[in-house]
């Protein structure tokens, strides 16, 4: 005995801790290991329908059989449910809501445990975190939306539901983003239809007896399991008012491109390769930790997780050899043990996937290096892995791979750190390790993504905002950004429009430029100077690429003047200028920008009754309606240069001890198409609150009466606006529209125009993921500030991103 002891002394090994899977099976087995659709607060079976064994991961063995929905008919019954309950719960009063999203806080913490086993189960994650972060963290979601669902009525006075809210969730994280989704859309009074992913459904089907037992009404919550098909079908359906998705870039493209011109909100989760930057004053041992956490959490099985890991030159080969020491400890095993760091992968496919980019790295010469522990003989497991001496342009370093693999690259300053870090196609998250709070914040600022963590990666609460910048998508889950994503200002109509293919197909954004007005038509008046108007880009009037030049005609078909026929190059141009000019802009001051929009205002106002009479010529507006235009827009510039230091963000109460900080940055290089209507105060409406908040933008005026705008050349080159930070291209809205929208350096795209122009905007905005912000064929009232400016234009015009920043010593 005392042998044994001595021995178990020196090795240290550790011993099984099993957590029992009997509630669990009685849970299944109270089913009859046979799960339905649930639509109206019942499991219904539907005759006809094939069922799929749902498998354990870690034992391959089948947990339970489950219903594949049929991709019409139960989608119709599901969205029918839907938006039958909607009528009464979106009448329903925020202390009631608050009352019923508490009860299903509460109730989830009763069945903590049970939630806990079975996610594990289902996902092959570890038990240790089931039970410590995912489902604590549902717990807190109810309760702080709870508490949105409270304060709706005088917090956000202005806004009201969506309607009926279609869920795509994956399977990474199958309970904590059902939470995500549902607690939101729930607390600001709409109705959902989820559908889970097929590889995890187990606890979407547990969540929905909890919900009932909580008092959600029938047809609020509404759960088809199902295939891709039956996804399609969910997202396209008429009758769903908002589209919510996690998942991959791939399936987030098609589905911007399905749900394009319908008028449809649409917020995307999606992919990551998120940079893990180590600097050489950083606790290199709490560094290494923070690797653990990063990348095998959850198998690696993460968005957000810390892949790239870029660590300064000079500590390299030690940070490297404490890493190994690190990996040589780590225990891959059943989920169910809570000794173990790591569990199983999710599928067959996943780990053939993930095979697939490490054999690539070996191929292609680097260094590869594998926990040494022994796997389970049976089940989908894979080691926790390291890539190093890789090149930057390697697939595994570019893709993301979705598993326990992290590659490594050194860098030497911060400067090319940032470049580094910022190397990728995707925003979504970034860690920074450093004793440095200067160095730290200011890598923070700079790094292209929607959630920082400062020594530290992995946190999370419902208090602070998460999402992504770039082609990690964009929308936010969690905080009060989130909330917006499942409101809409209470002026907004519904809209539903619908194309034919035909229209879809037929030609847009083609125009022939034409030629010298018609005979008969007035000329420039005797002894008058011909006027010849430019583009405006790069902070100079340049002439069009093409040599082509628009008529543009007064109300009774006389000549007003010409502007420039712009083309595919002149957008070239003017984003060249714009990308030059973001990041000067955008680091400046709110005072100075605030300063500059208010000099604008002053010049426009010294020359008010020239761009009345302009309006008048060009509209057939009377003059005093012309002036009341003129000083709309002059007041409107004064409210955007108002809010130019009132809209930087907050500090977030979350669970930290420190400070977790929302930042509302620019978005970067925005492309704006004006409507007709208004022609001053609608370039002034959308141009100001874009370039206030800190962005460049390519502005294509008013088609029809565009010397309004290319009048202010002159007042914007007098004015203090920096080169490129302001940029005007006349010709025909569709077709520049159209060329930026396909621009990759273009971060956004603002149309006000036809609704199939809004339906090609939305579609070839998919080509990076930009966000858009377009008309749907309606009008404004662009004279009333709550259609013309207020807080929908703020939230296009920014992008929030979390530093998280711990306290301590």
């Amino acid at each position: 005995a005392m042998l044994a002891g001595s021995s178990l002394l020196s090795t240290l090994e550790y011993g099984p801790a099993p957590e029992s899977d009997a509630a669990a099976n009685a849970w299944i087995k109270s089913h009859d290991g046979k799960f339905g659709l649930f639509i109206n607060n019942e499991f219904v079976h539907p005759e006809g329908r094939e069922y799929t064994d749902t498998v354990n991961p870690a034992r391959g063995e089948a947990l339970a059989s489950i219903i594949e929905g049929h991709e019409t008919e139960d989608v119709n019954a599901a969205v029918a449910a839907a938006r039958k309950a909607y009528e009464s719960w979106s009448q329903t009063s925020g202390h009631y809501r608050a009352k019923v999203l508490y009860a299903i806080a509460r109730q989830i913490q009763k069945h903590r445990r049970l939630l806990s086993v079975v996610e594990s189960l289902d996902n092959g994650k570890s038990i240790r975190e089931t039970r410590d972060a995912d489902t604590p963290l549902c717990v807190r979601h109810f309760y702080y939306h709870a508490g949105w669902a409270q304060l709706m009525d005088t917090e956000l006075a202005d806004f009201k539901s969506v309607g009926v809210i279609a869920q795509v969730i994956p399977w990474n994280f199958p309970l904590l983003m059902l939470t995500w989704k549902i607690a939101p859309a729930l607390a600001m009074g709409n109705t959902i239809v989820l559908k889970p992913a097929p590889s995890t459904r187990l606890s979407a089907m547990l969540f929905a007896e909890i919900a009932m037992e909580a008092g959600v009404p029938p047809g609020v919550i509404n759960i088809l399991p199902g295939g891709n098909d039956l996804g399609f079908n969910l997202v396209n359906h008429t009758d769903v008012d908002k589209v919510a998705f996690t998942g991959s870039t791939g399936v987030g493209r098609l589905l911007r491109r399905s749900t394009a011109g319908t008028g449809k909100k649409i917020s995307l989760e999606l992919g990551g390769k998120s940079p893990f930057i180590v600097f050489d004053d950083a606790d290199l041992d709490t560094a290494v930790e923070g690797v653990v956490n990063a990348i095998w959490f959850n198998q690696g099985q993460v968005c957000c997780a810390g892949s790239r890991l870029l660590v300064q030159e000079n500590v390299l080969e030690r940070f490297i050899n404490k890493l190994k020491r690190r990996m040589n400890n780590l225990r891959v095993g059943d989920p169910l043990d809570k000794c173990i760091d790591m569990g199983a992968i999710v599928n067959e496919s996943q780990l053939e996937r993930i095979k697939y980019y490490v054999d690539l790295a070996r191929k292609e010469g680097a260094t590869v290096y594998q926990s040494p522990g022994e796997l389970p003989e049976s089940g989908l497991f894979f080691p926790p892995t390291l890539i190093y001496d890789i090149e930057t342009s390697s697939k595994c370093v570019v893709d993301e791979i979705f598993g326990p693999v992290v590659v490594l690259m050194p860098f030497r300053s911060p400067k090319e750190a940032i470049a580094l870090g910022n190397n990728t196609a995707y925003g979504l998250s970034s860690s920074i390790w450093t004793e440095s709070l200067a160095k730290a914040l200011d890598m923070a600022f700079q790094i292209k993504a929607g959630v920082v963590w400062i020594n530290s990666h992995n946190l999370f609460d419902a208090a602070a905002g998460f999402g992504g910048y770039k082609e990690s998508g964009f929308g936010r889950e969690s905080g009060k950004e989130g909330l917006y994503e499942y409101l809409k200002p209470k002026w907004h109509a519904r809209i539903r429009n619908s194309f034919t293919q035909e229209e879809k197909e037929a030609a847009w954004g083609d125009a022939v430029p034409t030629g010298p007005s018609l005979p008969g038509s007035s000329k420039c008046v005797d002894g008058a100077i011909d006027k010849t108007t430019k583009m405006f880009y790069g902070g100079r009037q340049a002439r069009p690429d093409g040599d082509y030049s628009r008529v543009i005609v007064g109300p009774k078909g006389e000549k007003c003047g010409e502007v420039p026929e712009g083309n595919r190059k002149d957008v070239r141009n003017a984003v060249e200028a714009a990308a030059g000019a973001k990041g000067g802009w955008g680091k400046r001051a709110a005072f100075n920008r605030a300063q500059i929009l208010y000099y604008v205002a002053e010049n426009l106002d010294r020359r008010s009754e020239e761009f009345a009479n302009r309006i008048h010529q060009m509209t057939g507006e009377g003059m005093e309606s012309a002036r009341n235009e003129v000083q709309a827009s002059i007041e409107r510039l004064f409210y955007w240069a108002a809010f130019s230091d009132k809209y930087g963000g907050e500090v977030k109460e979350t669970t930290l001890y420190g400070a977790t900080v929302s930042v509302h940055e620019a978005v970067g290089v925005i492309g704006i198409a004006c409507p007709d209507e208004n022609p001053l105060l609608a370039f002034v409406s959308l141009f100001a609150p874009a370039v206030v908040r800190g962005n460049t933008v390519v502005i294509v005026p008013s088609e029809k009466y565009p010397l309004v705008a290319t009048d202010l050349y002159q007042i914007f080159e007098t004015s203090d606006v920096p080169a490129g930070v302001i940029n005007i291209l006349t010709g025909s809205r569709d077709l520049l529209s159209k060329v930026l929208a396909n621009h990759m350096e273009v971060n956004a795209m603002w149309y006000f125009g036809s609704a199939i122009g809004s339906y090609h905007i939305e579609h070839d905005s998919a080509c990076n993921l930009k966000r858009t912000f377009v008309s749907y064929g309606q009008q404004r009232q662009w004279a009333d500030l709550t259609e013309g400016a207020k807080f929908e234009f703020l939230y296009h015009s920014c992008q929030v991103k979390n530093i998280w920043i711990p306290a301590g010593v």
